[in-house]
Formats: structure tokens, C-alpha cells, sequence
């Protein structure tokens, strides 16, 4: 954030980058697509790359990027690398190079596998997270400014205040008003720290109104999913909630940024009930977090001597009257950290 402070983007553009920073994780690299994320504060996606290309000129080298091929990739160009066998191997064999095929890979680019070998050696150099360099074993611990908790009517939504300041304007300064021998200038000076102190009193209240208004609908889209759990997640975007509560698409980017939401099934970071999704067979909603925990189950349940290949988690996922494209299911099974199938085959 502080990077992004130092640079030339407009108000409007680091509004934007304050989003893409935001959903970076601990391993430097963004866990939302661009067009998850251009859907979510509809914002054009082009216009939203402009930015994710300025972020990813940031340190620690590799930051931003959305895959290892991209962080190794942006490693090696600030190196000068591009124009080598090590960057050619990354663009075009990097499952091949994870599996160790440099025989195979040697003669598909016609060199020795010995030079292979070499290039691997300094790809192993690089960075696979760059931002654990930035982060500690020291465990988080949140306190969540939301709380949702079951009632005979429904869910109730409650604010945590106990973090909040207790703002007011001293009585000293009144008296000081009211002080005929204090000077005009004096006066003055007061009633304007004053005006300041009151507006942000007000601010803070505002804020709190917003988080309040933006957690109320969440919960009212996410019912069924605090009833049933994570299948029943529905598709909302922050467009949708920024409608309903009456302010911009970034005002509620920046209220739920880092805020957390205690339910009846565990603490949620709030941006965790924002995601685009899908409309199954039988005319449903279903978010991409609820395809990617299916995914995670098929995955988990396979047979390691014949694994899935993401063409086969399509015909199960389409089974279940949901119709993606092979390479969503590639994307998703990345973002889940799952490897390629013959990367999860048993030989045993």
C-alpha cells in the first residue's frame, strides 16, 4: 500500500489497486482473476490490468502475479532474463520441468540435457513466493467487527464497537466559547477544530452504518449458506450490495477490507461472501467458491492410479447441471493448489 501511495496513478486508479493489493496473499501472488475481480466492482477489465501491471513492478520482485509461471516470469525480466533457455523452459515446459522430464524437454527445444539441467539450476534460484520474505510465524489472531447470530426470526446482525474510539468534544473548549475574554481569534481557531472533530465523529459513525447496511445484505443473500454451508454459497457481487445500500463499488471494497464476520459456522473474512458464479441446468445459482469445493471433493475422492484430468472434473461437474469451461476448471484447480493429474498419479 505504501508503494502504491508513491506512484502516479490517480484517486480512481488507486482506488482500484487498493482492491488488487487487497487480494493478494500471503505468497505475494493474487488469488482472484481479473475478471473476478472486474465483475465484482465493475470496473472494465482492461482498465483493471493497467493497474495489476503497475503492482506487479512492486517489491518484492514476483508480487501480484496470478500464477508461478507469471512470478517467475516477472523474476527473470527484471533480471534481464526473457531472451533465455531458463525463461523459455518457465513459458512453455513448466510442468515438465516440475516433473523433472528434462530428457523429454531437451529434445523438444533440440538442446543438451545437460543445458536443460543448468537452467533449471537457475530457476531454482528464484523466488516461488516472494512474499513469505515479507511474512512471520507469529499467528494472526482477528477480532471481528461483524457478528451474526441465529434468532427465532432469522439472523441478527450486531457491530463490534469495542475497538472503536469513544470520540467526543471536551467541555474545556465550550468553556473556552464561552469565555469573554477569549479573543475572536482564539474563537475562531476553536470553532473550526471543533467542525473538524464533529465531522469525523460523524464519519466514524457513517462508517459504522455502512458495515452495517453492507453486513445486512450479505446475510439476506447468504441465508442458505449460514443454514446448509458452503454448496448453498450464492453469487454476490459488491456492484449488487453497493446498489442496495447506495454508494460506490470501492466505498464498500474499502468498508469490508480486512473485516471479518463471526457467524453461526465460523469467522468468514468478509470478502469471502463476494464472488461471481454460475447458473446450473436447473436455473440455480451457484457461486465459483461452491464449484471450487466440488472440484476439492472430486479431487480428494479420485482414484490416484487413474486421476481426473480437468476434461473428466468437467463431465462430473456438468453431471451436477453445471456447464464450465475446461480451462475455468484449470484455473480453479490452480487457485486449490491441486496439481496437474499425472502430478497426482500413485505409481504404487
Amino acid at each position: 500500500m505504501k508503494q502504491l501511495e508513491l506512484t502516479a496513478l490517480s484517486e480512481e486508479d488507486r482506488q482500484v489497486g487498493e482492491l488488487i493489493v487487497g487480494s493478494i496473499n500471503d505468497d505475494g501472488y493474487l488469488t482472484s482473476s481479473i475478471e473476478e475481480l472486474s465483475e465484482t466492482v465493475a470496473i472494465e477489465a482492461a482498465h483493471m490490468h493497467d493497474v495489476l501491471t503497475v503492482i506487479q513492478d512492486f517489491n518484492p520482485t514476483g508480487v501480484g502475479a496470478r500464477n508461478l509461471k507469471e512470478c517467475l516470469q516477472i523474476q527473470m525480466d527484471r533480471l534481464g532474463k526473457t531472451d533465455t533457455l531458463a525463461y523459455q523452459l518457465v513459458a512453455e515446459h513448466l510442468e515438465s520441468l516440475a516433473a523433472h522430464k528434462f530428457p523429454d524437454i531437451a529434445r523438444a527445444l533440440k538442446v543438451t540435457s545437460e543445458e536443460v539441467q543448468a537452467a533449471a539450476n537457475f530457476i531454482a534460484t528464484l523466488d516461488p513466493k516472494p512474499g513469505r520474505a515479507y511474512s512471520t510465524d507469529v499467528p494472526d489472531y482477528v477480532m471481528p467487527e461483524v457478528a451474526v447470530m441465529k434468532t427465532d426470526e432469522g439472523y441478527a446482525v450486531v457491530l463490534n464497537d469495542e475497538n472503536l474510539p469513544h470520540l467526543r468534544i471536551s467541555n474545556h473548549y465550550r468553556q473556552i466559547m464561552e469565555d469573554k475574554s477569549t479573543s475572536a481569534d482564539v474563537k475562531e481557531y476553536i470553532v473550526q477544530k471543533v467542525r473538524s472533530g464533529v465531522f469525523m465523529i460523524k464519519s466514524i459513525q457513517q462508517r459504522q452504518q455502512t458495515l452495517y447496511k453492507i453486513a445486512t445484505e450479505i446475510v439476506k443473500t447468504q441465508t442458505a449458506f449460514l443454514n446448509e454451508g458452503l454448496a448453498h454459497l450464492k453469487p454476490l457481487t459488491m456492484a449488487q450490495v453497493a446498489t442496495i445500500v447506495g454508494v460506490h463499488e470501492t466505498t464498500v471494497s474499502r468498508a469490508v477490507s480486512g473485516k471479518y464476520m463471526q457467524t453461526p459456522v465460523g469467522v468468514f473474512e468478509m470478502k469471502y461472501f463476494f464472488a461471481p458464479g454460475f447458473r446450473t441446468e436447473e436455473g440455480k445459482d451457484i457461486s465459483n467458491k461452491s464449484v471450487q469445493d466440488m472440484i476439492a471433493k472430486f479431487v480428494a475422492e479420485e482414484d490416484r492410479s487413474h486421476p481426473l484430468s480437468d476434461q473428466e472434473l468437467v463431465g462430473k461437474l456438468r453431471v451436477q447441471g453445471i456447464s464450465i469451461a475446461r480451462r475455468t476448471v484449470t484455473k480453479y484447480r490452480i487457485v486449490l493448489r491441486l496439481g496437474p493429474s499425472h502430478m497426482r498419479k500413485s505409481y504404487q
